[in-house]
């Protein structure tokens, strides 16, 4: 039996087969890096996601014996088959954690393509659903490279689930047993990494296309379409919060958003005018529902003009003094800018000139400083410089390619080969993944370069591992108006937060609300009146019927606890005087979860905080909080909010079908409560043990929301906007049953001096023994620093000891 070759380094070891070597290097304590390339080949240390860890690399060991190599830390290792190489990951006391069945690594070719000079530019300009786009007819590839198409394989345990993979379309929540394909594409966000129950993950540091695959009765695999090495890291957490640190030690801290960034923010495509947004603004603050921010989406821009960052003054001449008079409402603005511009419009002349174009001639190359840079002065001359406040950075991805288009919808390998062979016309296909990434970069570097006084927000459609350091939120773009569409939001942006990935959000009520009326689609759509697969709605006559205001009342429920608060579609209106008047079941239920937001602020925003200084993660699987539930790992349709808060949205209709049509149904929800712990409902305060299901009363203005037993959740009265100061005390409702803490995290809100150590930091406490609350010294301080006042409630198992008091 012939021997690896092991060679030790003071960082790292080196295992060589006969076609491989694998590098293996103790990052931390419970986190590897392995990189595997041929022999003779060097290693490439460069990254766009991984950043390089300040610590002192962990001691190891190096240990032989008759059947493997085994290079350990103090909490974990991996074992190296002594004849094949095959890698085997253990736990510090040498059990198994997980078993790769082996890799692979085929050369390929890596193409770019270019123009052929003959017949000069052939471009056909196209107007899609998804915007302006234009169709170059004249590319020619030509062999670039080498590089490798690259495999590993991995045998999971019985009962093992994975998951992860950031945002797919289907729903799927545990991927054993199914193919997931990687691409970037509106409603899709790949993430190159996975999470095991086992309390173990694994992150790619790849840009390229990806397969996930396991087939029944055979090995689970990954494919990397192109690399120049395999390179990846094994993350030991043992827990999902603990893989979730690992995840960003290594790709960067998620960046504190402004608070008011968790307030409600109303959009829709699209206000016209200067004019009418703010107008939006003055309607809620004159029927006093609370909100922070208005959207502009796209078309700003003079007709022909797509995606120049330079409005038509027509119709927002006056932007910079309608801009004014919202913030002077407290009210923030954010606007939609795109990648992709008309070559004959100034912006996309200006980039033309500098050569800072791709081959499509008309999206600008993320990837180049001096081109990232250059779109940031764009879209500061106008944009920034009159007042908005955020960025709304659609299209990212930004090939849809032919998949976006036609009634029927392809096969999803067919689908990935279409929009990934588009994206590799365009960019490098090593790549492929990244545009959104390198996009969001440049918006965050270059503000804050020119102001630390407003955070950088930037939503997104398309991003990647470690754009949360970027501020950038992503969503799940052109979604349709279904009840089935609306459960699998749900699970999609569970896999994006067991993805390290903390700020995710989705149209609430849909994007595409119609399904068969294709004429007068709004601004944004093409002249083809033809179905498109994905412009399927179920409901025509949008807040005209009642079957869609169900639907509608109930998204934006869900959308209360999730990490951004946000409205948007198109075919119908979506701000809250369109869903009845004041006094009706729609309406009233829409401003009481509005309010409620705002009530539960001081708890959510103390959740952000976490986020950035403890890498945390708001958006909570069942799976981080109740690992050791098995019928909790199974649940897919509920989710923690924050470590306190059990959220079970109802997701099918109990009042009305589409067309407005009544049903006759009970106004019950059937939802798991977690074992180990007891829950209090929220509405009612009556508790329940833990590790059963439970029915109760769900009508319209009840989702079912469950408080964990030994909580504290700090409540603010009466908030207009998120930065308002509370006239009233905050309130604190205390759960008894248990001991409980609290961290409160209070800031200026919406500067960077909090990295400066400008904010202020309260424990509290309750203790159950002694039925007493305490609250510990005030750490810190910023600018504005809240009065301490405080109302005490304390809810208890009985509900017979109900104690108030006020104190300062």
């Amino acid at each position: 039996m012939k021997k690896c070759e092991v060679t030790v380094f003071s960082h790292y070891v080196e295992i060589k087969t006969q076609k491989l070597i694998q590098r293996i290097q103790p990052v931390a304590e419970e986190i590897f890096r392995c990189t595997v390339f041929g022999t003779g080949q060097n290693v490439n240390q460069k990254s766009v996601m991984i950043e390089t860890p300040a610590d002192i690399p962990p001691e190891f060991t190096v240990e032989e014996t008759p059947e493997f190599y085994e290079i350990k830390t103090s909490g974990a290792g991996v074992r190296a088959d002594i004849s094949t190489g095959q890698l085997t990951w253990i736990h510090a006391d040498g059990s198994v954690w997980l078993q790769e069945k082996g890799k692979e690594l085929e050369p390929t070719e890596v193409v770019h393509y270019v123009q052929e000079s003959e017949g000069g530019e052939q471009i056909r300009k196209i107007k899609t659903v998804d915007g302006e786009r234009n169709q170059v007819q004249n590319l020619k590839p030509v062999i670039d490279r080498k590089a490798s198409r690259a495999r590993i394989f991995f045998q999971w345990k019985d009962g093992e689930q994975i998951h992860g993979l950031g945002q797919g379309e289907d729903g799927i929540y545990d991927y054993r047993g199914h193919t997931q394909y990687l691409y970037q594409h509106n409603m899709r966000i790949p993430m190159p990494v996975f999470v095991s129950t086992e309390g173990y993950g694994i992150l790619l540091d790849c840009g390229s296309l990806m397969i996930f695959q396991e087939k029944t009765g055979q090995d689970a695999s990954i494919t990397l379409d192109t690399v120049d090495q395999l390179d990846y890291y094994f993350l030991g957490g043992k827990t999902m919060d603990g893989v979730i640190h690992d995840y960003r030690y290594l790709t960067g801290k998620a960046e504190m958003l402004p608070r008011w960034a968790y307030g409600y923010i109303q959009s829709k495509e699209c206000y016209h005018t200067a004019e009418e947004l703010k107008s939006v603004a003055e309607h809620y603050r004159r029927i006093q529902i609370p909100l922070d921010c208005v959207v502009q989406d796209w078309n700003t821009w003079k007709p022909g003009e797509w995606g120049n960052k330079i409005t038509d003054k027509t119709r927002y001449g006056n932007l910079k003094e309608c801009l004014d008079q919202i913030h002077d409402l407290n009210v923030h603005a954010m606007v939609s800018i795109w990648p992709n511009m008309n070559e004959e419009c100034e912006n996309g002349q200006e980039f033309s000139e500098k050569g800072y174009l791709l081959l499509d001639h008309s999206t600008y190359n993320a990837f180049e400083e001096e081109a990232r840079k250059l779109y940031w002065a764009q879209a500061e001359r106008e944009l920034w410089n009159s007042g908005f406040d955020a960025w709304w950075c659609d299209s990212t991805e930004p090939f849809p390619g032919p998949d976006w288009c036609g009634e029927k919808k392809r096969e999803p390998l067919e689908r990935y080969r279409l929009v990934g062979g588009e994206h590799k016309k365009f960019l490098d296909s090593a790549s492929a993944n990244l545009y959104g990434l390198m996009h969001a970069k440049g918006i965050y570097e270059n503000q804050k370069k020119v102001c630390r006084e407003k955070r950088v927000l930037n939503l997104t459609r398309s991003g990647y591992a470690s754009g949360q350091k970027y501020a950038a939120v992503l969503w799940s773009g052109d979604i349709c108006a279904s009840w089935e569409q609306m459960r699998i939001q749900i699970t999609e942006g569970l896999n994006m937060s067991m993805s390290g990935y903390p700020y995710w959000t989705m149209d609430i009520g849909g994007f595409f609300t119609v399904g068969k009326k294709w004429q007068n689609r709004g601004c944004g759509c093409s002249n083809d009146p033809t179905p498109k697969w994905f412009w399927n709605g179920t409901y025509d006559d949008g807040v005209r019927d009642k079957g869609y205001c169900e639907l509608y009342t109930r998204w934006l429920e869900l959308g209360t606890f999730l990490p951004m608060f946000r409205s948007h579609g198109t075919d119908t209106p979506r701000e809250i005087w369109n869903f009845g008047e004041k006094g009706s079941m729609f309406y009233d239920t829409i401003e009481k979860y509005i309010r409620l937001r705002y009530r539960l602020m001081p708890y959510i925003y103390s959740m952000a905080a976490r986020v950035h200084f403890k890498d945390e993660t708001i958006m909570r699987s069942l799976l981080f909080d109740f690992a050791e539930d098995e019928e909790a790992g199974k649940i897919s349709n509920e989710f923690m909010f924050g470590r306190s808060l059990l959220i079970c949205p109802v997701t099918e209709p109990m009042y009305y079908e589409a067309d407005s049509k009544p049903i006759n149904r009970e106004k019950i929800w059937k939802c798991y409560l977690p074992g180990g712990t007891g829950w209090y409902d929220y509405w009612n305060n009556r508790f329940y043990q833990g590790g059963r299901y439970v029915t109760v009363e769900a009508p319209l203005e009840r989702i079912p929301v469950f408080v964990k037993e030994g909580s504290i959740l700090p409540e603010a009265c009466g908030l207009q906007y998120a930065d308002q100061q509370p006239e009233a005390p905050l309130k604190f409702r205390i759960y008894a049953g248990k001991d409980a803490a609290f961290q409160l995290y209070e800031d200026e809100g919406d500067n960077y001096n909090f990295e400066n150590g400008i904010y202020a930091i309260t424990d509290f406490f309750w203790d159950e023994k002694q039925q007493k609350f305490t609250e510990g010294n005030r750490k810190g301080s910023y600018n504005g620093m809240r009065k301490t006042a405080y109302e005490i409630e304390i809810i208890s198992h009985d509900r017979k000891k109900m104690d108030q008091e006020v104190f300062e």
